[in-house]
């Protein structure tokens, strides 16, 4: 079933385009947390996942070969929808995803649970999500550890954007006193 999109769309893909973090390069700070959600919640598969307009792209994978998956087949575009983390513990008996070619296919998902990454202003633009090939429930603990993982995901990412900001912000200031610079001749002050 294609997810329908939030109402406040064209605001959470700009919020997420503004992150500058879609098509990176892999990141320590980020596999770690991907690591740590299937150690914790012993799933053989993990994404951090960020939904743009047509497609899931993974900033970070455990056991998932692909980098992005189209949008319309993933649970996470289902899971930034609702404000908390979605379960589902038998994809095959969920109507949403039985006929999903993720579930009837490679890498046959039974069981998804994710954890939105919502930003300071409010926005989901993805998730921290765990996966497995066999129907499943997660404890409480679990839940809990996935929900503060997801917003450790979260703080990460809005680090990305306050280190560029500032990266931004010394370029800018460096421009401006080359220009200054080369305005004054400080040779000729006293």
């Amino acid at each position: 079933m294609r997810p329908p999109r939030p109402e406040n769309e064209a605001a959470r893909l700009r919020e997420l385009h503004e992150m500058q973090i879609l098509d990176t390069a892999a990141e320590k700070s980020f596999d770690d947390l991907t690591r740590l959600a299937t150690y914790v919640c012993k799933t053989p598969m993990a994404a951090i996942t960020l939904i743009d307009s047509d497609r899931q792209w993974f900033k970070s994978r455990v056991a998932i070969p692909e980098s992005e998956t189209p949008r319309d087949i993933s649970f996470c575009a289902h899971a930034i929808l609702e404000n908390r983390t979605l379960i589902v513990t038998d994809a095959l008996n969920d109507v949403r995803f039985m006929d999903n070619p993720l579930v009837t296919g490679e890498p046959h998902v039974r069981f998804y649970a994710g954890s939105p990454l919502t930003t300071a202003a409010g926005y989901r633009l993805g998730t921290l999500c765990i996966l497995d090939t066999v129907p499943r429930e997660l404890g409480d603990g679990q839940r809990a550890a996935l929900r503060a993982l997801g917003r450790q995901v979260t703080v990460q990412i809005e680090l990305r954007r306050e280190i560029n900001s500032l990266r931004s912000t010394i370029k800018e200031l460096e421009s401006n006193l080359g220009e200054n610079t080369q305005r004054f001749d400080v040779k000729s002050f006293p």
